[in-house]
């Protein structure tokens, strides 16, 4: 019950001190008082009271005052803070995701989409505050999610993401830019950003990615670039069995990172290269931070003092001792 009494003075409990001086005293004084007188016999002599047995009760009743008196004075009181938050900077994202079949290469685990995906989610959860979008790609673009403050609808479509025939073939980035560009351009947040992500080379689509990128600047878009995938050769697919599962073969790893940091020191962003699964994941650890919302927090604090229960009872000690040296004690003092 006393875990949440905090003491305003506490430099006033030094005064308990003046207790154990205050016994001393009191002790000294006592035995200058008593004198010694040395007889053969008590006999005829009237025998000590009940009540002088305890005399000394007025000095502690004295004391056990002085100490919650000093305690009093300390200023006890128990606090109740209450904080409320408000979102004051929020920041919107679209995530732009490669899809192309190179993105099915088994370099990272279990392979490079699913590594995506998974990193991805946990990204997602650690913006509450933030609305997030998708976007992929492939030889053409669309939006999969608009940007949204539903956590929910963006963690269900980033789960049904994959790989299919559907979208034409090849790395478009410039589409894939232009199209993230497009869902942002109207935002009225005070940041907003684009993080690309690719394992290839632009090798397809309308949309020079450098066009793209000067739309981003122009609407004050931030743009995070990562490349995907291992140095040197990686388990890709290669071509398409006859009962449509994908055949694999080791093959260079080809990723235009001269583009990709273009695009990211255009627009103010960074450009990174995740080589595996921990280095995809500490990537987006770092635009978490990078990327920060700002939060704005008020505390309230609820003062409870509770001095005043001790000075009533230190007053009642007192007047108790009062009573007691003029009625019961009066011939003892």
């Amino acid at each position: 019950m006393f875990e949440n009494i905090e003491f305003l003075n506490k430099e006033l409990f030094w005064f308990l001190l003046l207790i154990p001086v205050a016994i001393a005293w009191y002790i000294i004084k006592q035995n200058k008082q008593t004198a010694e007188l040395k007889i053969s016999s008590t006999k005829g002599f009237k025998t000590t009271s009940f009540w002088s047995r305890f005399r000394h009760l007025l000095f502690v009743l004295r004391l056990m005052a002085l100490a919650l008196l000093i305690t009093a004075l300390a200023r006890p009181r128990t606090v109740d803070v209450s904080t409320k938050t408000k979102t004051t900077r929020g920041i919107d994202i679209v995530m732009a995701i490669d899809v192309s079949a190179s993105m099915l290469a088994k370099d990272l685990l279990p392979n490079r989409l699913e590594a995506l995906k998974e990193v991805a989610a946990d990204f997602i959860d650690g913006r509450p505050n933030d609305r997030i979008g998708l976007v992929e790609y492939a030889g053409e673009a669309y939006t999969k999610t608009p940007i949204t403050t539903d956590k929910s609808i963006v963690q269900r479509s980033l789960r049904d993401i994959k790989y299919n025939t559907i979208i034409e073939g090849g790395t478009a980035i410039g589409m894939g830019l232009a199209t993230s560009v497009n869902r942002l351009k109207d935002s009225r947040a005070k940041s907003k950003v684009i993080i690309l992500l690719t394992d290839g080379v632009n090798n397809s689509g309308f949309i020079d990615p450098k066009i793209a990128s000067e739309l981003a600047v122009e609407y004050g878009i931030k743009v995070y670039t990562i490349g995907l995938g291992t140095n040197g050769m990686a388990l890709s697919p290669s071509s398409i069995n006859p009962n449509g599962s994908f055949r694999y073969s080791r093959q260079q790893v080809e990723i235009d990172e001269k583009l990709l940091e273009e695009i990211a020191d255009a627009t103010g962003g960074q450009y990174f290269r995740a080589t595996n699964n921990q280095k995809l994941a500490e990537i987006y650890k770092e635009i978490n931070k990078l990327e920060k919302t700002e939060i704005e927090e008020k505390k309230y604090y609820n003062y409870d003092e509770k001095y005043r229960p001790l000075v009533l009872l230190a007053g009642l000690l007192l007047l108790m001792e009062i009573v007691l040296r003029n009625t019961i004690f009066r011939s003892f003092v």
